[in-house]
């Protein structure tokens, strides 16, 4: 069997079990993104071209709560620029690629396929190791996308008088869970979770998310330097 192939399966292999909660997470995205009024084209146009499953749950919250455009772009852009990082992070790797694959690599650069790769690629030195990259990236899509097409039949088939959109913030507490574990954590969510919800009356154009998530960018900041300078 070809070594880059070998490499593909094992990221595929590597990245499986992290897919057991994207399942049911592209299915709400689907239901809900049908519940709100979006097309089963557009839909599937967001998962194609966006791929980031928090930035798009967090599009529909903006859409339905009747967001400018400018902040939904500014807040899709500001959840999706952690991929930045994994980008610094991996471009020692890709260094000596072409560009159409470092184009292609970039695309499936995603929470889970970086966790497991990165991993990989500190444990291997061979020079094809991006394809493990490439294997988990590719199997996050397919999940992703097949979750996404199924929550739109479902969201298609469910009466629109049942208004799933309550199921939004829901998703987002799910993702919170682990972060209760650590004191920091709970400071930042409760302090942006106050500025979010204070601010949805008062901050102008529906931007209380984007100032939300910096009062807890800067809450993080001053807690670690003070947690530092402490120990």
């Amino acid at each position: 069997m070809n070594s880059n192939f070998k490499i593909f399966l094992k990221g595929i292999t590597d990245v499986s079990p992290l897919m057991i909660p994207v399942v049911p997470f592209g299915l709400i995205f689907g239901i809900l993104s049908i519940d709100i009024g979006f097309s089963p084209l557009a839909t599937m146009g967001m998962s194609l071209i966006i791929f980031g499953g928090a930035s798009q749950i967090i599009l529909l919250q903006l859409f339905s709560g009747g967001a400018s455009s400018l902040v939904i772009i500014s807040s899709v852009g500001a959840v999706n620029s952690r991929h930045l990082l994994y980008g610094a992070v991996v471009s020692e790797h890709v260094s000596d690629l072409k560009l159409i694959w470092k184009i292609i690599i970039s695309y499936f650069l995603i929470d889970q396929a970086f966790a497991v790769s990165n991993e990989y690629f500190k444990k291997y030195k061979e020079k094809n190791k991006y394809f493990h990259l490439i294997g988990g990236g590719f199997t996050c899509w397919v999940v992703w996308q097949t979750t996404t097409f199924l929550g739109i039949i479902l969201g298609a088939a469910i009466p629109e008088k049942l208004g799933l959109s309550f199921a939004i913030p829901l998703t987002f507490l799910a993702i919170l869970v682990n972060d209760f574990r650590k004191f920091i954590n709970v400071i930042v969510i409760i302090v942006s979770g106050l500025v979010a919800t204070f601010g949805f009356n008062y901050i102008p154009y529906k931007a209380y998310v984007i100032v939300a998530a910096l009062a807890g960018l800067f809450t993080a900041f001053i807690l670690t330097k003070l947690k530092k300078d402490y120990e």
